[in-house]
């Protein structure tokens, strides 16, 4: 893939390889299906129909190759392997239709947005033999693969520059979802994403408390849901939770902002968000509309924590309310204006019961903005919060790409006070309702809040 034209660096090479890979994929899966289809004494039907179907273009090692390869991804219309002409490769992908949700609605959703860049297409088929010897019928093989395909997005940030923006740490991923700690029965909300690290690391969590046959049913439908706009971040996403064991990944390729937050009602809620949303970026005016007059702002993570505390369930009847694990810049904690109006009513609708201060270089290279994770859950209005710090390892000033944060090696563990400095306890004083002022804990210095001791300001 290095050698050919229309591909430059990783950025490239990643979304290539993955269309194929998925392409792969799915043919291994419905040869399977199709095999219990026959066993069951059942119809079966193909997501993808000849000619179109992997066998019949990409299976043959001297099959069709070069120009006539190319066209047949590339155009609208072109030669099939059958020899008759008709929707290209891509061109038939992208309208396939289903009337019950099935695997044809989400091959047309990865397909809208992706484009075949290689120019040559020897080069091309040489990729295609070496797809081809990938078994994703094999279990170990599967899981090879998917540690492998999650090295290759961490290569991809590297070579990424801005358009790593949607590449969460691990380690950060794995402790939210370790403290938010979702339960099977649940609804899992990513609303940005990117390359399904939470959701991913939600479903292996979820994986473990599968005991029974309906029990993982459960978890394949109707738990995990995604939305990604960009149209990379939601190929990687779709082949990585595919890669991870998801059969039917429910990923919106929709921008999440696009609904009025009025028009979100209680069948649109979910029992648990994970998230680390954009910011620093600017949304249409058209998005800014969605929202209150006197809440709109440029700042999208201002507008994603909009939507989380509309998209959390409220508690009825007895049951718990959602609850939320999210990554903010600092400018969500104390900014003024907009900012302050939207903290108003997170801590008089929710209950912000805790915030961790992330070291330096968490984000590095793509962002020196101070960042915290806020948990917070729909259980009545915030009455205490408790500020954790995670410390920098010993001799060490800062994280970096090459030396990032860890999981494993006890820098970052599962609840925050293990592992952590908890250093201020918060508290909201009755007698100012907008804001909550910092009590300085006995012994624990307030380290990173502002020279005022103010923690929000009113």
């Amino acid at each position: 893939m290095r050698k050919d034209k229309g591909l430059n660096g990783d950025i490239d090479r990643l979304p290539m390889l993955t269309w194929i890979m998925f392409l792969k994929f799915l043919d291994d899966m419905e040869h399977i299906r199709q095999e219990e289809a026959k066993l069951a004494g059942k119809r079966f039907r193909p997501g993808i129909e000849s000619p179109y179907r992997w066998g019949d273009w990409a299976a043959k090692e001297e099959g069709i190759t070069g120009p006539e390869l190319i066209a047949l991804i590339n155009q609208d219309e072109a030669v099939r392997p059958d020899s008759t002409r008709g929707p290209g490769l891509f061109a038939y992908l992208r309208s396939l239709q289903s009337a019950n949700g099935d695997r044809r609605d989400v091959i047309a959703r990865v397909f809208q947005g992706t484009v075949n860049r290689m120019v040559n297409g020897y080069l091309l088929r040489d990729v295609i033999n070496k797809v081809n010897e990938i078994h994703f019928t094999s279990q170990d093989e599967i899981h090879t693969l998917g540690r492998m395909y999650e090295s290759m997005l961490r290569e991809m940030r590297d070579a990424a520059g801005d358009s790593g923006e949607f590449y969460t740490p691990r380690a950060v991923v794995k402790f939210i979802v370790s403290v938010v700690n979702p339960r099977l029965g649940e609804t899992v909300l990513d609303p940005a994403a990117g390359t399904s690290g939470f959701l991913v690391e939600s479903f292996e969590h979820l994986q473990k408390q599968a005991k029974r046959a309906e029990d993982s049913a459960r978890l394949q439908r109707g738990t995990l849901n995604g939305i990604e706009a960009k149209p990379l971040p939601y190929l990687l996403c779709e082949m990585n939770l595919l890669l991870h064991g998801m059969e039917y990944p429910d990923i919106d390729p929709g921008n999440a902002l696009r609904f009025a937050l009025r028009e979100i009602g209680d069948r649109d809620r979910v029992d648990v968000i994970m998230t680390n949303p954009p910011f620093g970026g600017e949304e249409e005016r058209g998005i800014l509309s969605n929202f209150p007059e006197d809440k709109q702002t440029a700042e999208t993570a201002l507008l994603f924590l909009q939507l989380i505390m509309r998209k959390l369930r409220r508690p009825v009847g007895g049951s718990k309310g959602g609850r939320c694990g999210m990554v903010v810049p600092n400018g969500v904690l104390f900014g003024d204006g907009v900012a302050a109006r939207i903290k108003e009513e997170l801590l008089k609708e929710f209950n912000l019961h805790t915030v961790v201060r992330l070291p330096n270089g968490v984000f590095s290279p793509y962002t020196s903005i101070p960042t915290n994770l806020l948990f917070f859950d729909r259980s009545g209005p915030t009455k205490e919060v408790w500020y954790y710090e995670q410390p920098l390892p010993e001799n060490r000033k800062n994280y970096t790409k090459t030396a990032p944060i860890q999981f494993e090696y006890g820098e970052v563990s599962r609840r925050p006070h293990r592992g952590m400095q908890k250093y201020a306890k918060v508290r909201r004083p009755q007698s100012s309702p907008q804001g909550i002022r910092l009590i300085r804990a006995q012994g624990l210095p307030p380290v990173f809040l502002p020279s005022r001791q103010q923690v929000f300001e009113e």
